[in-house]
């Protein structure tokens, strides 16, 4: 019960949207008993439905509706948000989810926007930016600028170090943050129990084909269905931590770029170095199949690095069902 509370007390922190969903909810079963998809959906969206599902806020009573695991402690954690009584619940608690948005939209009216799917405004911004740089890899006035930019710091540094081993630094830096980045923004937990729910729907949909219960699996389409908002869900958790990747990723891939074609590299002065089994290189620009020579002994490093970096912080990169 107290695990109840705890995770009702999560999803209020995370945004008023599920908050109000939780008062509905809360409302319309405190009036009936139970509450089912059909009572609460013009009030709340089937993605707030499946995650007050998958949370364990709701719990299915034998396919005759939901309950609201642990009332009173949903109660406290919704605070003052939280039905009044049995009576004016819904009207109240209606109020502030459609008639009223007024407390979604009072707050900014971007509340809603900035925690769906656990995008702030932050993440936003950064996936502008880094839509931005992308072009830098076809507009040659974009990669010369944030070369030249990025060179301020990183030029005295080249100028005293070979260029692979340059290329080997910004590769260990690049697999470093990229590992903490993913460790820091990706919620292994969520991406779990989202996928734990989807494996739980598609064994029991299989059951019911095995048995021949048509009842039940148009129930589990319907599930299925509602659980549609999850998968979304779970790919923004993906998604939102590879921006923030991407922004740092790229003004390095855009800076070897950019050395790579001034005309001392390009003229170069003898090999400058020698790759296992494919042998001397003589100019960053060489192509190795459809790849030029910078490009592979990057990623050579960075794979190499990355899962040294992702062992040694032991940070997990992929959800855990158990």
């Amino acid at each position: 019960m107290a695990r109840t509370a705890e995770k009702a007390a999560s999803l209020a922190d995370e945004s008023q949207s599920m908050a109000d969903a939780m008062a509905r909810v809360l409302a319309v079963a405190d009036d009936r008993g139970t509450v089912q998809w059909s009572d609460v959906s013009d009030d709340i969206t089937s993605g707030e439905w499946g995650r007050l599902i998958e949370q364990g806020i709701l719990v299915d009573v034998d396919g005759e509706g939901f309950v609201v695991d642990d009332p009173e402690g949903v109660r406290d954690a919704l605070g003052d948000d939280a039905p009044d009584d049995i009576g004016s619940s819904g009207t109240s608690t209606g109020g502030s989810t459609s008639g009223g948005s007024g407390s979604t939209s009072s707050s900014g009216g971007s509340t809603a926007d900035d925690d769906e799917g656990g995008w702030s405004r932050w993440d936003k911004m950064a996936a502008v930016a880094t839509i931005a740089l992308f072009l830098g890899y076809s507009q040659a006035p974009i990669r010369n600028t944030v070369g030249e930019v990025i060179d301020i710091g990183l030029g005295p540094l080249a100028d005293v170090l070979p260029f692979y081993i340059m290329i080997l630094v910004l590769a260990t830096f690049t697999g470093f943050s990229s590992t903490v980045l993913q460790g820091k923004l990706m919620n292994m937990d969520k991406m779990g129990e989202y996928q734990e729910r989807m494996q739980e729907i598609q064994e029991r949909r299989k059951d019911a084909k095995e048995r021949g219960d048509d009842e039940a699996l148009e129930e589990i389409q319907e599930e299925q269905m509602e659980a549609m908002g999850d998968q979304l869900g779970m790919f923004k958790e993906q998604f939102r931590p590879m921006v923030w990747i991407m922004l740092v990723n790229i003004p390095v891939f855009l800076w070897i770029y950019f050395m790579v074609q001034t005309p001392e590299m390009v003229a170069g002065a003898g090999p400058v170095m020698v790759l296992p089994l494919i042998g001397e290189i003589a100019t960053w620009g060489e192509r190795i199949g459809p790849m030029w020579a910078w490009i592979v002994w990057y990623f050579v490093c960075s794979m190499s690095f990355t899962q040294i970096v992702r062992k040694a912080l032991d940070v997990q990169t992929t959800p855990s069902t158990s």
